[in-house]
């Protein structure tokens, strides 16, 4: 039986309970995260936590649990569900709290609502070895797209998008520059440079994406955080996307087209390799 954390307690799944008057329930007012756990450690929960702090502090949140509060539930949560060995997440979800419906915040007393859980992961090795297809999808999302917020709707459509067209995964395009996926960021190589969208307020900064761009640069891979086009998609030598669950997935086809060789690329594959090896060989079995 999975063991949440819910306001203060520990605690099965099924007795968790919110009010119906939870501002994350009514308006989507909060904030989320999602860390990695390998063989019972959490991969960059600095840097979770990081943007996590960030988060709270652009919607004006302020819970009751510190930063380090947060790092050691996720560690019991490891624990109590018994992801010591092999792959999992934790998911953290801070809302507003419960308060009478208005649009400006309630009360400064009110309590926000703190979740998290753990859960077992699948690592999706067989789509890595052959590749994945996309398809590129109009970017009208609000323009506080750093902000990991729990109002998902556009992301939601982005998905069911994708999932319509039997593919892995929306690609948003803002005008004619290729942003980020539904719940990935993305990566093009043109010209053997690799190329991301800089991080602004358009796009979340992805922890997986930042940890990529380190390793390019560690492994001689010229990177530049700079936008490229629709018009570009069919001079791209390689293109994939990353994200926690994700981590480097190598994009054969756009939009029914062929990326590059139709295969995925030497980029693309040493990347992954470098990331596997941050993520693994740190972290034995067992631990």
């Amino acid at each position: 039986m999975p063991i949440i954390y819910l306001n203060g307690s520990f605690m099965p799944r099924e007795e968790a309970k919110l009010s119906i008057d939870d501002r994350g329930f009514i308006f989507g007012d909060g904030v989320y995260e999602v860390t990695r756990v390998v063989n019972g450690e959490l991969f960059e929960s600095g840097r979770h936590l990081t943007r996590l702090s960030r988060g709270l502090a652009d919607i004006r949140l302020d819970p009751v649990e510190s930063l380090a509060d947060i790092e050691d539930i996720s560690r019991r949560l490891i624990a109590d569900n018994a992801l010591g060995e092999g792959e999992g997440t934790i998911y953290l979800q801070i809302t507003r709290g419960a308060a009478p419906r208005t649009h400006h915040f309630p009360p400064a007393d009110t309590r926000c609502t703190v979740f998290l859980s753990a859960a077992k992961f699948t690592v999706p090795h067989d789509k890595r070895a052959t590749g994945v297809s996309v398809v590129t999808y109009p970017d009208i999302r609000w323009s506080r797209c750093d902000i990991k917020t729990v109002n998902l709707i556009p992301a939601v459509l982005a998905k069911q998008f994708a999932v319509d067209h039997g593919v892995f995964e929306s690609i948003f395009v803002r005008g004619s520059a290729v942003m980020e996926g539904s719940h990935t960021n993305c990566f093009g190589v043109l010209d053997g440079e690799l190329r991301t969208y800089p991080s602004s307020n358009y796009i979340l900064g992805g922890v997986t994406r930042d940890v990529v761009i380190e390793l390019a640069k560690e492994l001689g891979v010229p990177v530049a955080e700079r936008a490229f086009h629709v018009a570009d998609i069919p001079r791209l030598e390689e293109f994939f996307v990353t994200g926690t669950t994700t981590d480097v997935m190598p994009v054969v086809e756009i939009d029914g087209k062929p990326v590059g060789s139709g295969t995925p690329g030497p980029i693309t594959r040493r990347l992954y390799e470098a990331l596997a090896a941050r993520l693994y060989a740190r972290v034995p079995a067992g631990r």
